[in-house]
């Protein structure tokens, strides 16, 4: 397990300044900027559309979450997760004030399957597309003269693994600044692996909804600046990060564990020196499958127990799709934006919650207003790699 902010302070009984979010960047199905992507969950705008990048005949599910930015319908192109990640990173990098130059700042990448749509393209309709090209430092390099890249495949909890390596880097004075991105696109194998493995085919991601009947993918890229607490000082500062808790409970290869969803929860609270009842808004993981979003509520359940239905809690993916491997990272950028100015995006579709979640505080409808201090993002990838963040509002 890591613990990014250094040894556990509790533990330590030493205090650990928290890191400092100095710059956020996003694209995906609803929006090309963070603040443009904020904006339209805030509105509960949805991505949603007919499947446009590969033939929806071979399908039963016939929608995604898709980035509408190929030149004609249907007609894919190789290279475009890398493009989101270069666009993310350099919004992010504007908003830190870092310029282009990035060779003095390590960059940490999460994703599920890279630029496996471009393979696939190569391979099968024969588009130009070097193997080379699946490894993004090559492109970060090209566009900002990054030095050190990497990249982790830790599937739907990509980003935030990346985000606990990132924090951690920090915390042993290897870097003074780092960029943190997430970054997925929707694959013809991926896509058909889900619509084969779903009873009935989804039409749209409903999470903690009775009727859920499955999850769908999306497009989608986000990135941040993370600073050292301590080299914070005179930054316009977006939000604080507070914890990253990662494990893995290795229980199955797609069904969750409560008990290592609820260890992951624990974790980041401790890490972060906070209690349930501490937490006022909740960004659940939410994919809207059968089995995902019971465990995910029964955690929960478990963890905060009388409190549970204390903290605001949404669901994002009801508007984005499964953006996989850059989930956890968009679901960080929208807490901090909701701690900053108040309002939370609704969970789209919410009908009538699971069992498991009746008593939470879903954000329907309408977006709500509230006066927030402390958010925790949940991530939960196949394989029971988990993982959950906790951030606070910058105080002006």
């Amino acid at each position: 397990m890591t613990a990014p902010l250094t040894a556990d302070p509790l533990a330590a009984g030493t205090p650990v300044l928290p890191h400092a979010v100095v710059g956020v960047g996003a694209v995906n199905s609803v929006g090309g900027s963070a603040d443009e992507v904020f904006d339209a969950l805030c509105a509960g705008r949805t991505g949603r559309a007919e499947l446009r990048g590969f033939d929806r005949g071979r399908f039963r599910a016939q929608h995604a979450y898709e980035i509408d930015d190929r030149p004609e319908p249907g007609a894919d192109v190789t290279g475009r997760a890398t493009r989101w990640l270069i666009r993310a990173i350099e919004e992010a990098a504007r908003d830190a004030g870092l310029g282009d130059d990035l060779s003095e700042v390590p960059i940490l990448i999460g994703t599920g399957l890279r630029e496996l749509r471009s393979a696939e393209l190569g391979w099968r309709d024969g588009a130009a597309f070097d193997v080379s090209e699946l490894h993004f430092g090559t492109a970060l390099r090209e566009r900002f003269g990054a030095v050190r890249t990497y990249t982790f495949s830790n599937a739907c909890s990509a980003s935030l693994y990346a985000l606990a390596m990132g924090s951690d880097l920090l915390a042993a004075e290897g870097a003074d600044t780092v960029i943190v991105a997430g970054v997925d696109t929707l694959t013809e194998s991926m896509y058909g692996l889900l619509d084969r493995v779903h009873m009935q085919p989804p039409d749209q991601v409903r999470p903690f909804d009775k009727d859920r009947k499955g999850v769908l993918m999306g497009d989608g890229a986000a990135a941040i600046v993370l600073r050292r607490g301590d080299q914070a000082v005179g930054s316009a500062v977006r939000g604080l990060l507070r914890s990253v808790y990662v494990n893995c409970d290795g229980y199955h290869v797609t069904a969750p564990d409560v008990a290592g969803v609820a260890e992951a929860l624990v974790g980041a609270h401790r890490l972060a020196g906070v209690k349930s009842e501490d937490i006022d808004l909740v960004m659940l993981h939410g994919t809207g499958t059968l089995l995902n979003d019971e465990a995910e509520a029964q955690a929960i359940g478990q963890v905060f127990g009388a409190h549970a239905g204390n903290p605001l809690m949404t669901a994002v993916k009801s508007m984005t799709g499964h953006t996989s491997g850059g989930s956890g990272l968009l679901g960080l950028i929208v807490a901090l934006s909701s701690l900053a100015s108040g309002r939370v995006p609704p969970t789209v579709g919410l009908r009538e919650p699971v069992e498991e979640a009746a008593g939470f505080r879903f954000v329907r409808g309408e977006h709500a207003e509230a006066d927030l201090r402390l958010a925790q993002v949940n991530a939960f990838g196949f394989g029971g790699v988990n993982a959950v963040a906790v951030v606070e509002r910058a105080e002006k």
